[in-house]
């Protein structure tokens, strides 16, 4: 055991407010980065047409998924060794990072089968347009059997956040950012030497910028993270390690995933109206990741730290954190409504939108928007709920909320006004987000009960 391990972790010791911030603020601004990333993507690939915006638009469910099975998984590692930590059990925070790093393969291997075999059947399911197909399966190939990047880069991310060393991940994060933009008109468009590959081009640049960030978290978490040791030499999977990490990362997969699902069902009921309609969902999620990466950043900073606390039974923290954390939350969430309601029309111009998408994306981003404040608190009831060791609470959250009222309510919504108009369609986000609420305050006050007021 190091001298470093054998102190007590700034996360059991530290005044709550300034610890939140300073672990999480990092974590944002690498998302910030992140978004920045996604939405420049799009901006590029915009400018070849808007059947190639939408195809990229229609691979989301699948990226989606990706970075919902490497949270999820990251999650659970996250949980479970900052716990051990706080428990000053360095053996088990061992276990759990190197069987992350286990899982971490098996979830690329299965993106690859995906990638070979499943792609081009994923684009008919949801449109018509050959060209819109064409252009998804260029670009999904190669985002699927080059994801060790993604995947390896989100479980190197979560190992460092796990010990409180979050300023690392927001160098990992901004690098790879960094290496996509400048890729991008590169690659997209054939600048200097390097060839014109369109679309193609887009997923490359995206997939070198990711594995040069997983290249770089390695390096940071052999070098910098002396609370863990991640060597794999005479590794062997512990299954009841893995068990664990599931028990809580199953859950969080899950609820990632559902986004997949709901995502793609909403462009199935969007074909009935226009391959319009299906770009501005897929501009409506480029645009809303600059409001929701940042609460998500705010989420990872906290998990740890309510994990390490629950594992060292301080209770007046772990209140501390909660409270402090959906304050934030909510805060970031305003400034979302705010930008939403009153310019819309100018972020959709960053992506060559038609008169004809302008006018309807700007009605859906001031109808989406009006649910932003009880999604902010949602997300961090739901990552305290995970923290704690309850992360089916925020499957049951994440499923009513997507497949148990949004998505009917915009099939109803959709039927009975007979496709009539789209703009009907967009009131099922707050719908679902004001009865996403309602769970996440039951929850939250069962678990309060069971978990946190029994702790002397």
């Amino acid at each position: 055991m190091s001298a470093s391990a054998a102190t007590e972790n700034k996360m059991g010791i530290q005044p709550i407010n300034k610890l939140l911030l300073s672990m999480s603020l990092p974590i944002m601004i690498s998302m910030i980065i992140q978004a920045l990333y996604n939405i420049v993507d799009s901006i590029f690939v915009s400018k070849i047409s808007e059947n190639a915006f939408t195809a990229v638009s229609l691979a989301f469910p699948v990226q989606n998924l990706m970075i919902a099975l490497g949270a999820g998984t990251g999650v659970g590692i996250n949980a479970l060794l900052s716990k051990s930590l706080g428990e000053k059990n360095f053996e088990r925070a061992n276990k759990a990072a190197r069987n992350g790093i286990f899982l971490t393969f098996i979830n690329f291997i299965i993106f690859i089968i995906f990638g070979l075999f499943f792609t081009e059947m994923f684009f008919k399911a949801q449109s018509n347009n050959q060209e819109i197909i064409d252009y998804g399966v260029q670009y999904m190939k190669i985002i699927t059997l080059l994801s060790i990047g993604v995947l390896g880069q989100i479980t190197c991310e979560r190992l460092l956040q796990s010990t409180g060393k979050t300023i690392y991940s927001m160098f990992t994060q901004g690098l790879g950012a960094i290496v996509n933009i400048i890729l991008d008109p590169i690659l997209i468009f054939g600048i200097g030497p390097f060839p014109k590959m369109g679309v193609a081009g887009a997923a490359a640049a995206t997939v070198t910028g990711q594995i040069i960030a997983l290249l770089l978290g390695i390096y940071f978490n052999v070098t910098k993270n002396k609370e863990i040791n991640i060597n794999m030499i005479g590794f062997r999977p512990d299954f009841k390690i893995i068990k664990r990490i599931y028990a809580v990362g199953i859950p969080s997969i899950i609820m990632q995933s559902i986004t997949s699902v709901m995502t793609f069902e909403m462009n199935k009921v969007l074909s009935n109206y226009s391959d319009t309609a299906q770009a501005v969902l897929g501009a409506y999620f480029k645009l809303q990741s600059f409001i929701f990466m940042p609460v998500f950043g705010l989420n990872n900073g906290l998990i740890p730290i309510l994990s390490y606390n629950y594992g060292a039974r301080k209770k007046k923290r772990m209140t501390s954190t909660i409270k402090y954390g959906i304050i934030y939350a909510c805060i970031i969430m305003l400034i979302g409504i705010t930008v939403m309601q009153f310019i819309p029309d100018v972020l959709l111009k960053m992506f060559k939108a038609s008169d004809t998408m302008l006018d309807m994306g700007s009605t859906a981003m001031r109808i989406i928007s009006l649910s932003f404040i009880f999604a902010g608190f949602g997300i961090i009831v739901s990552s305290s709920l995970q923290a704690l060791g309850h992360g089916v609470f925020s499957m049951f959250i994440s499923i009513a909320r997507q497949l148990v009222v949004l998505l009917p309510a915009a099939l109803i919504i959709a039927k009975t006004t007979n496709y009539s108009n789209v703009d009907y369609v967009w009131w099922a986000f707050p719908i679902a987000e004001i009865a996403s609420f309602l769970c996440s305050v039951i929850f939250l006050k069962i678990i309060y009960k069971k978990v946190i007021s029994v702790i002397e």
